[in-house]
């Protein structure tokens, strides 16, 4: 599609709303807006349709945003999130506080972006459960660990089996992965870096053996703990747990667990590459809870071979569990993952208003509130990915990651630091192949060092 305006119009800005809803449209498209002190009039043409309309101003820099709603009224696309398109909509809201309210960023959703009422009013509830985790004067740590048992088949994180080359290297990877974690609890020392949240992902850390697994945890103790509100440790893959594993993760401080059950259809687990079964889900879950761990559940939505029924029997089954968290994600066709590689093809049609609505009924009615969320563009629906959890049990962690409003040091392979500093984001990412890290680590580890040194040391200096 080709956009021309009486107004100015950053490309860059546009690339993606097109590509979002626009894909394989070719037309050319004008759109004229002008204004006076209350209103905007605008005329939006193509070659066999024109409107014209009037919008109230009523934010800033509106004009930018009428160019992309215009297109979706002159193609009359009624959509559940409007013009929006990012992954993050809930920073837009935290912008908007600084000079509205609640009930005014509602109507401004609504009438600016024409977004549904009934989204508004999720990011503005999600907005509410959180804002008061939401802080820029601790910093968090990510630890990742670049290994899986297996590869699941929806996957597109680094996750490398232990074998052939990666074998054969392995000891090698796994001291890196400690240096890396003694260089940076030293660093974080040295410049006084009060931290809140350590969260530990990958990967699955949970693959480590005892030995390994108490040799790790007993590094990352060195960060100063003095801060730390939680201490997240990514148990996701139930295959690899037990209660010695779950016993040592207590000995060392770890308060949170994730357990993803992602579904309760055994043969959905097997397809995926996902190896346990309800039996070994239960054991795990029962030791946890008697080890006063706070759980998080992950569920994923259109998995292979899963019609709508199957997804009803998971949120049916997911009420036999009391778990403080619990995630629905929609399938995403990642570019990395063996789905998208073997060009998978999805022969269940899923009623995704049905799911969503029975999700929000379960999750109200056992006293879960919404507290996160995230878009993803590569979705296998126009859904977006939520995140429950009992009052006073939000998953900082999370919150942190997606309003990208603090520093995260991060560790280990695929591994992306951000330094944020007055709203500015600096990527800092170390190589997702666990080889190639170690090949370049000495390298890349003294420069995250100088750069840090240089942002947060000036900061001490003051």
């Amino acid at each position: 599609m080709k956009i021309r305006s009486n107004i100015e119009i950053n490309e860059n800005k546009w690339k993606e709303f097109l590509y979002v809803f626009f894909k394989e449209n070719e037309d050319e498209v004008y759109i004229e807006i002008n204004e006076n002190t209350t209103y905007f009039d605008v005329k939006v043409s193509n070659t066999v349709k024109n409107i014209s309309y009037r919008e109230e101003k009523i934010i800033e820099n509106q004009e930018d945003i009428i160019l992309k709603t215009s297109l979706l009224k002159l193609y009359n696309k009624i959509l559940p999130w409007g013009s929006l398109v990012g992954v993050r909509p809930t920073k837009l809201v935290r912008k908007l506080l600084e000079k509205y309210s609640y009930e005014e960023i509602e109507n401004i959703l609504e009438k600016v972006y024409m977004v549904t009422n009934k989204k508004a009013k999720l990011l503005i509830n999600v907005v509410k459960n959180s804002i008061e985790y939401i802080d820029n004067d601790t910093i968090g740590i990510y630890i990742g660990l670049a290994f899986c048992p297996t590869k699941c088949t929806y996957c597109s994180f680094p996750a490398y089996l232990k074998k052939g080359k990666y074998l054969e290297r392995y000891n090698e990877y796994f001291n890196t992965i400690i240096k890396e974690i003694d260089e940076m609890s030293n660093l974080c020392n040295e410049l006084n870096l009060p931290i809140n949240t350590i969260y530990v992902g990958g990967g699955t850390p949970s693959f480590l053996d005892y030995n390994e697994l108490n040799v790790f945890l007993k590094h990352i103790s060195k960060f100063n703990m003095e801060n730390i509100s939680e201490y997240t440790f990514e148990a996701g893959r139930i295959d690899t747990l037990d209660r010695k594993k779950l016993e040592i993760l207590k000995e060392y401080g770890v308060t949170r667990i994730s357990i993803n059950p992602q579904s309760f259809k055994d043969s959905t687990l097997k397809l995926v590459n996902r190896y346990h079964n309800i039996e070994k889900l239960n054991e795990v879950y029962k030791d946890s809870k008697e080890l006063d761990f706070e759980i998080n559940m992950d569920f994923i939505i259109g998995l292979p071979k899963e019609d709508t029924q199957d997804v009803l029997n998971t949120i049916k089954e997911l009420e036999n569990y009391e778990p403080d968290n619990i995630t629905f994600h929609y399938l995403a066709m990642k570019k990395a993952s063996y789905l998208t590689k073997n060009n998978y093809f999805f022969d269940k049609e899923l009623d995704y208003k049905l799911i969503n609505d029975k999700i929000y009924e379960v999750m109200e009615k056992r006293g879960y509130i919404p507290y996160y969320l995230y878009r993803q563009k590569s979705s296998s629906i126009e859904g977006e990915n939520v995140g429950f959890c009992k009052p006073n049990k939000q998953l900082i962690y999370n919150i942190e990651m997606i309003e990208e409003n603090k520093t995260i040091i991060s560790i280990g392979a695929g591994a992306i630091t951000k330094i944020i500093t007055d709203r500015d984001i600096t990527r800092l990412i170390n190589s997702k192949d666990p080889l190639m890290w170690v090949d370049e680590f000495e390298e890349k580890l003294n420069q995250k060092k100088e750069y840090i040194r240089g942002v947060y040391g000036k900061k001490k200096e003051r």
